[in-house]
C-alpha cells in the first residue's frame, strides 16, 4: 500500500546568510519513528536539503521553524546541507557520490523528483526519494527504512543511469547526514588480534576524520564499522543526545566525518571506494551497502537498548530464539587429536551438561594433513589418520549420547600446501607477477567467481547431506587480501565489492536450504562483526583473547551495538582469575566452554556443572531482556551490568572486581536500572563455588524504587571478585 508523504508548504523569512536560498515555499519530508525524526526539505532550488535529526516533535509543522533558528554564517555553495551531496558542481565539501559520465564530464547535480512511502507492516515503513540530474539521465533513489518501535533507520541508495555509455563510479556512499549543532564528540574503536574494541572519544574538530578499512576480508581487524556521535556534550550512559551508526557491510568500509565552516557535521558512510572505481553500464543498477543509525535523547544506554532490540527482532538470525551451550575441543587438543580423544570429549560434553560438542580446526586434509596452520585449508575431507571413520561416526556417537555435534570451517581460505591450491590456482586472489605474501600462511579464494561460490556452498551442503545430525557451524576467516587481483573479475575495481557480494550469495544459498542451523561468525576474533553478515549467523566470536578481565572490557564495548544473545563467550584457561570469575564473565552472553574438562578437580567440575544449570535458569533474561550498564570498568573498581526481562519481573546483575589494588571493592551501593519502582524484589546470590557461602542475607526484599534510587551493594572485594545476583519480583 502506497501512502502519500507528509507535505507541508511553508515560507521562510530571510535568516541571515545561513538561510540563503530558502525564502520560498518548500516541501517537508519527515522520516519519523516512535521518538526520533529525520527531516528533509525540498528547497526552491529543487534540491533535497537536510533540516534535522533528533527528537520527534509533537507537531510536524514546527519542523519548518528549525532552520530559522540557526545563524551560523554563509553557505557559499548553497548546498552544504544537501542530503546526498555530489562532486563536480556547487558542492565544496566531501561528496557522497562522485562519477565520470560517459562523455567524460565529472559534474553531478541531483534534484528532487518524487517521494513515496510504503507501509511494510505495522512497525516498518519504507520511504523512497528519487533524485535526478537535470543534464544527464542519471538517477539516485534514496531509501529510508524505519523501524518505528525501536527508533532505528536503515538507509541505502540505488544508483542507475541511461547514458549512451558506461559511467565511471568513483564514490558511492550509502547516505549523507548533516547535523547542525555546536560541538560533536565521536566515540570510535580500534584494535588488533586479541585487542578488539578499544574505544577512543574525541571532540570532532574541523577537517575530515575518516574511519575505514582496506583489508578486503576480515575487514574489522583494526577498525570496526561502528561509532557513536554525542551532540552538544560528551556521551553519557543515561543522559544526553547520541547517534549510533554502523555500516552493514563485511568488506572495506569508509565513514567520513567532516566539520565544516559553519561548525556543522557532515557524516558520509559507505563502502570504501579505495581501489574500487568501476564502470556502471547503461540500464544497470548499483545498490550501496545499508547504513543503520539510531538516535537517543536519553544517553548511550537507551540507544544501545534500541539497537539490541532491533537486532533481535529484525536482523540477527533467530534473534528471539534459543542458543546452544557448547564444549569446544581447541584448548584441550589443538591440532593433536584422534577418534579416541574426541570420544572422550563427547563424554565430557555430556558430563558437563552443555548442549553441543564443537570440533575445531585440524580435522581435515590428507595429501596435506592439517596438523598445524601451514597446510590443508581447502581440502575439506576428513583426515583418514585422525578420523578413519570420518565425521559421520562422531556425529552418530554424539547423537546416541544425547549431545549435538558441530564443526569448524574456514571455507573462504586456502593454504598453498593443499590439493585445492594446486588444482585450481585460478581460484586464488593473487597477482601472478608478484611474490605470494601470506596472512597466517594462507590466501583468499576468489569469491567473485561463481565456480568458487559453488565450491564453498558444496563444502557446507556436503557436510550436512552426509551428516544429517550435524547441528552447528563455526565459520572462520583469518586472512586479509594481499596483492589483490582476480583472474575472473573483468573490472578489478569491483573486486573488493564483488568479493563481499559473493560471500553473501553463498550465505543466502546456505540459509535457503538450512534456515535454522546455528552458525558462529568468527574471524580470528572480532575481525568481521557487522550487521551485513549477522543476518546469516546466530552469534559471533568477539575475540580470541578470552582472558576474563580483558573480556569484561571488550564485552562492555560490544554491548553498545550488539545484543548478548549474539555474543559468544567461552570459559578458557586464559588469565589468572579463578574459575568462578571466568565462568561468571562468560555468562554475560552466550556461554560455552573451551577447557580440558578431564583436568578439572572434583570441586571445579561440580561448579561448572552447577553453573550450566544456573545459566539455563537465567539465560532467557540475558538473551532476550533489556541490558543496563550500571558501573563502567574504565572508571570503577567494580564493573556492573544487569539484564531485565520485558515484564520487569526478573533481573540478573553481574558484578566483577577489575582493580586488584589493596582495598578495592564495592564500597558504596550500586544503583540498579530498568525495574518497576512500584514492585518489590527478592534478591539472592547465585553461582557460588562449592563450599562457600554468600555474605549477603539471601532474603533481602526491596522495592524497585529503592534499588534504583539508593542501590544495592554486592559486597565485591578480593575474596569475592565475582558476584552474580538475581532479583525476582515478589507477588503481592
Amino acid at each position: 500500500m502506497l501512502l502519500s508523504v507528509v507535505s507541508v508548504k511553508v515560507s521562510f523569512a530571510q535568516n541571515g546568510d545561513n538561510g540563503k536560498n530558502r525564502t520560498e515555499s518548500v516541501q517537508l519530508i519527515p522520516i519519523e519513528t516512535a521518538h526520533s525524526a529525520t527531516v528533509f526539505e525540498v528547497g526552491k532550488d529543487n534540491r533535497l536539503h537536510m533540516v534535522y535529526l533528533g527528537s520527534k516533535l509533537p507537531e510536524n509543522k514546527e519542523y519548518n521553524q528549525i532552520i530559522g533558528q540557526y545563524r551560523q554564517g554563509t553557505d557559499y555553495s548553497e548546498v552544504s546541507d544537501v542530503v546526498y551531496p555530489a562532486s563536480g558542481s556547487q558542492n565544496l565539501f566531501e561528496p557522497a557520490i562522485s562519477v565520470r559520465h560517459a562523455d567524460g564530464n565529472q559534474s553531478l547535480d541531483l534534484k528532487f523528483v518524487s517521494v513515496q512511502t510504503k507501509q511494510m507492516d505495522k512497525d516498518i515503513k519504507l520511504t523512497e526519494i528519487i533524485l535526478k540530474d537535470e543534464v544527464y539521465p542519471f538517477e539516485v533513489h534514496l531509501f529510508y527504512k524505519t523501524y518505528f518501535a525501536t527508533d532505528v533507520v536503515e538507509t541505502w541508495a540505488d544508483i542507475m543511469h541511461e547514458e549512451k555509455g558506461s559511467v565511471r563510479m568513483d564514490k558511492f556512499a550509502s547516505a549523507g547526514l548533516y547535523l547542525r549543532g555546536s560541538k560533536f564528540w565521536l566515540t570510535h574503536y580500534h584494535g588488533d588480534w586479541a585487542k578488539e574494541m578499544r574505544p577512543e572519544q574525541t571532540l570532532i574538530t574541523h577537517g575530515i576524520k575518516t574511519l575505514d578499512s582496506k583489508l578486503g576480508s576480515r575487514a574489522d581487524l583494526f577498525q570496526p564499522p561502528v561509532f557513536m556521535i554525542a551532540l552538544g556534550q560528551k556521551a553519557r550512559e543515561d543522559a544526553g543526545k547520541v547517534i549510533y551508526g554502523s555500516l552493514e557491510w563485511s568488506g572495506n568500509f569508509r565513514v567520513d566525518l567532516e566539520l565544516d565552516n559553519l561548525n556543522n557535521l557532515r557524516v558520509i558512510p559507505g563502502i570504501n571506494n579505495y581501489a574500487s572505481s568501476f564502470d556502471l553500464p547503461k540500464d544497470s543498477l548499483f545498490t550501496t551497502a545499508k547504513f543503520l543509525y539510531t538516535f537517543s535523547d536519553r544517553g548511550q544506554g537507551q540507544a544501545s537498548r534500541q539497537l539490541q532490540r532491533w537486532a533481535r527482532d529484525n536482523k540477527i538470525l533467530d534473534g528471539n530464539g534459543q542458543r546452544l551451550t557448547l564444549l569446544n575441543n581447541w584448548e584441550s587438543t589443538y591440532f593433536d587429536f584422534n577418534e579416541d580423544k574426541l570420544r572422550s570429549l563427547l563424554k565430557d560434553t555430556k558430563s558437563l551438561g552443555v548442549d553441543l560438542f564443537l570440533l575445531d580446526d585440524g580435522w581435515f586434509g590428507n595429501s596435506y594433513p592439517r596438523n598445524n596452520d601451514h597446510a590443508g585449508l581447502g581440502d575439506w575431507q576428513a583426515n583418514r589418520k585422525k578420523l578413519p571413520n570420518g565425521i559421520a561416526s562422531l556425529v552418530k556417537e554424539a547423537t546416541n549420547m544425547g549431545v549435538k555435534f558441530g564443526i569448524w570451517l574456514e571455507p573462504e581460505m586456502v593454504n598453498p600446501k593443499s590439493d585445492l591450491y594446486h588444482q585450481h590456482p585460478d581460484w586464488v586472489l593473487k597477482q601472478a607477477k608478484r611474490p605470494e605474501y601470506y596472512f597466517r600462511n594462507q590466501l583468499v579464494l576468489d569469491l567473485t567467481n561463481p565456480a568458487v561460490q559453488d565450491f564453498i556452498f558444496r563444502i557446507v551442503d556436503t557436510l550436512f547431506t552426509q551428516n544429517p545430525g550435524l547441528a552447528y557451524i563455526k565459520w572462520d576467516c583469518n586472512a586479509v587480501i594481499y596483492n589483490a587481483y582476480s583472474l575472473h573479475e573483468s573490472q578489478q575495481g569491483r573486486l573488493y565489492i564483488d568479493y563481499v557480494q559473493g560471500l553473501y550469495n553463498v550465505l543466502k544459498r546456505i540459509r535457503a536450504k538450512y534456515p535454522k542451523i546455528p552458525m558462529m561468525l568468527c574471524s580470528g576474533g572480532g575481525g568481521r562483526v557487522d550487521y551485513g553478515a549477522l543476518q546469516y549467523f546466530t552469534e559471533f566470536w568477539p575475540s580470541d583473547n578470552t582472558d576474563p578481565l580483558e573480556r569484561i572490557y571488550m564485552q562492555w564495548e560490544y554491548s553498545y551495538f550488539y545484543p548478548a544473545i549474539a555474543t559468544a563467550n567461552h570459559v578458557t584457561n586464559w588469565g589468572k582469575q579463578p574459575l568462578k570469575y571466568r565462568v561468571d564473565v562468560a555468562m554475560m552472553g552466550k556461554m560455552g566452554f573451551d577447557i580440558p574438562v578431564h583436568d578439572l578437580s572434583a570441586p571445579d567440575l561440580n561448579f561448572c556443572q552447577a553453573s550450566v544449570v544456573n545459566y539455563n535458569k537465567i539465560k532467557d533474561i540475558i538473551w532476550h531482556g533489556d541490558q543496563y550498564r550500571l558501573q563502567s570498568p574504565w572508571t570503577n573498581d567494580v564493573a556492573s551490568l544487569m539484564y531485565v526481562d520485558r515484564d520487569k519481573m526478573h533481573g540478573v546483575i553481574f558484578n566483577y572486581l577489575v582493580n586488584a589494588r589493596y582495598g578495592s571493592g564495592s564500597h558504596t551501593p550500586i544503583k540498579w536500572k530498568g525495574l518497576d519502582p512500584n514492585r518489590k524484589y527478592r534478591i539472592r546470590e547465585i553461582n557460588l563455588y562449592p563450599g562457600t557461602t554468600s555474605t549477603l542475607k539471601g532474603d533481602d526484599v526491596l522495592s524497585g524504587d529503592f534499588l534504583m534510587t539508593i542501590g544495592y551493594n554486592p559486597k565485591v572485594d578480593a575474596s569475592r571478585s565475582s558476584v552474580i545476583l538475581v532479583a525476582d519480583a515478589v507477588q503481592s
